[in-house]
């Protein structure tokens, strides 16, 4: 270690390439960042700040969760159970603060987000492509994980009956409901601020019922993991 004092201009010049006045700012390119939002000028209503910031700021935990869910996949299929349900808590997180930044569109007012709305087009939550990219992870991780049970020699309730025997699995296969429970929360969140907007008795951007939005939320992605509680149940019933 240098005895060499190190002065504080130093440390806070910029070392890395770019052409913003800090590291900080390099780094985290920051001016790309916000010049992705309309300035003041180009906006159609003030509000669509907090329109773009919110849906731009969603894709961005979108995008994290379907890394992590894509890593889990393949640290399951090199069978470290572990690492796995570790990366799977990751995107569950990552899923829970999408779903509560949803709360900022309920200040939207109704009717002043129909100037919002002008200036959308066709777009729609259904093109969501940090959406889209999770949906189609969702089936590779549920197969990773089907294989790990057989591997085992389990099926699901013996996995679930025996769990201290098999704990990593067993944190697996709860760490896959967890991430399951938190996307029907966040489409049942997503839902209930449409219709607090909009109302439930309209058509979305694309033309699609807001009641079909509705629908959506009892989707599952893994229901072979929510059907075994009812075997669980019927079990224990039955004595």
């Amino acid at each position: 270690m240098s005895g060499k004092a190190t002065g504080r201009g130093e440390l806070v010049d910029p070392v890395l390439e770019g052409s913003a006045g800090s590291d900080y700012e390099r780094y985290l390119r920051t001016e790309d960042l916000l010049r992705l939002q309309k300035p003041p000028e180009e906006r159609a209503h003030r509000d669509e700040l907090l329109f773009q910031v919110t849906h731009q700021s969603s894709e961005l935990w979108l995008k994290l969760a379907a890394a992590e869910v894509a890593e889990a996949t393949s640290r399951i299929e090199h069978r470290e159970v572990a690492a796995a349900t570790r990366l799977l808590r990751r995107a569950t997180l990552a899923i829970g603060y999408l779903t509560d930044q949803l709360g900022m569109l309920e200040e939207l007012s109704p009717w002043e987000y129909q100037e919002i709305r002008k200036v959308l087009g066709h777009g729609s939550g259904f093109d969501s492509p940090g959406f889209v990219a999770l949906r189609r992870l969702l089936h590779p991780l549920e197969r990773a994980f089907e294989a790990e049970v057989a591997r085992a020699g389990l099926d699901l309730v013996e996995l679930y009956v025996e769990g201290g025997r098999h704990e990593q699995l067993y944190q697996l296969a709860e760490a896959l409901v967890s991430l399951d429970a938190g996307l029907q929360l966040w489409r049942a969140r997503h839902h209930r601020v449409v219709v607090r907007v909009i109302g439930d008795g309209v058509v979305g951007t694309q033309g699609t019922p807001v009641e079909v939005l509705g629908r959506l939320v009892a989707q599952v992605a893994f229901p072979r993991l929510w059907e075994v509680r009812n075997e669980l149940t019927a079990r224990s019933v039955g004595g």
